[in-house]
């Protein structure tokens, strides 16, 4: 493991993990250099377009990073979605463009780094946008850190399964195609270290073949807003058609989030006094019954800054994913008290019968089951509440210290 200082450099598209990578390692002085395809400091000039204009470009940045070396490629992103657009690409083919588009920028900004390290440098990427440059960083003779998003191709033989026994709610979905899966495992043959979010994840990459020893479970990092600190979650005596227990689904509308089971809990509990909120972008075809069902609140998707009101005013959060790599709105939910129901394939957050509820399967029945049970028994859900974030709160400072205890 190479010990000399500012020797990490960071490259993600997107503001995943709210930047929590190079956050921790800028906090001990440990970054670098930040390569991402977006920036918007409060000074850029995209503040000044109309709100409605790049409304997601605005939440990419971080005040953490605002002193730190930070390389994005604002001008050449938006000049490659316009002509994404304009050649009508969709799918796998544009989430592959982007990938590739995002190397081929961020070899060019290494390129003119490369000559100022007098030790070699740690390249960490996250996955599917990695392979060009750790191809570049292995020429160099750097270390390179894989952070693995997912549980890789094991999810997607799940996800497959899931819309063969549910052709109805197919909509646009495909798999993805043989080279993105033949890129990936290049990727982490070259990779030093894979990092992963989950002993979930760690169980599906070691099934499809990936060499175990370089695999470490890093949890996902997160900090509570302030707001939070001090909210105080209450509930009625009694649920009533005025005031119904309201379960919140938060996230991707698709069937690997488990919306399948959640829409088939919902047929089977009309009448009963509970309403779902389902927040997010919808991904997959939903019948036009279920598009009016008085008992559903489809919101559609919001951005990060607006999530918080859904927590708050939701009675308990629906997790029945079929996989995931961590799954943050679990810790996003426990921040603001929220009770959890969820299933047991993602990062661990949920101790069960304290801080929320585990599901044994990823089915209606299950999901019934449990809402039944708090519906005729609030002070469940009061109990829940009042625990503490338990399981994988992790802070910026055990972050880093995770990532110096790497096996490189």
């Amino acid at each position: 493991m190479p010990t000399a200082p500012y020797n990490w450099i960071s490259c993600q598209i997107g503001a995943r993990e709210h930047y929590s990578i190079p956050r921790a390692l800028h906090q001990q002085g440990q970054l670098s250099h930040l390569i991402t395809d977006a920036w918007v400091s409060p000074k850029s000039v995209l503040n000044f377009l109309p709100k409605n204009l790049l409304a997601n470009l605005r939440e990419r940045y971080h005040s953490d990073l605002e002193e730190a070396s930070v390389y994005p490629f604002n001008s050449s992103l938006i000049q490659f979605e316009l002509t994404q657009r304009l050649q009508k690409k969709t799918g796998w083919e544009r989430v592959i463009a982007r990938n590739q588009w995002f190397q081929q920028q961020a070899i060019k900004t290494l390129a003119r780094l490369s000559h100022h390290f007098t030790h070699p440098p740690i390249l960490f990427s996250y996955s599917y946008a990695a392979l060009e440059l750790f191809k570049f960083a292995k020429q160099q003779g750097w270390y390179t850190v894989l952070g693995q998003i997912d549980p890789g191709i094991q999810e997607e033989m799940i996800v497959t399964q899931e819309y063969e026994r549910y052709p109805q709610y197919r909509g646009n979905w495909q798999s993805a195609p043989v080279e993105y899966w033949q890129t990936w495992r290049e990727e982490c043959a070259l990779a030093d270290c894979i990092m992963v979010n989950s002993h979930w994840s760690r169980q599906l990459l070691e099934k499809a073949g990936i060499n175990s020893e370089k695999i470490q479970v890093v949890p996902l990092v997160y900090t509570p807003p302030e707001a939070a600190k001090n909210f105080s979650r209450t509930y009625p005596e009694s649920f009533s058609p005025e005031r119904p227990l309201r379960v919140l689904f938060l996230g991707q509308v698709i069937l690997r989030k488990g919306i399948a089971a959640v829409l088939e809990a919902v047929e089977h509990l009309q009448g009963y006094p509970i309403e779902f909120w389902i927040v997010g972008n919808q991904q997959i075809k939903i019948p036009p019954h279920l598009q009016t069902h008085p008992q559903i609140r489809w919101v559609g998707h919001v951005n990060r800054s607006e999530t918080a009101q859904f927590y708050q005013q939701a009675d308990v959060f629906l997790f029945p994913t079929l996989s995931d790599g961590f799954g943050l709105t679990q810790l996003e939910a426990q921040a603001w008290k929220l009770p959890i129901i969820a299933s047991r394939c993602c990062g661990e957050v949920v101790v069960d019968g304290v801080n929320g509820w585990l599901l044994d399967e990823v089915n209606g029945e299950a999901i019934i089951k449990f809402l039944l049970n708090l519906l005729t028994d609030s002070e469940k859900l009061r109990k829940s509440a009042q625990k503490k974030l338990l399981a994988y709160q992790n802070s910026q400072g055990n972050l880093f210290d995770a990532l110096t205890k790497l096996n490189l």
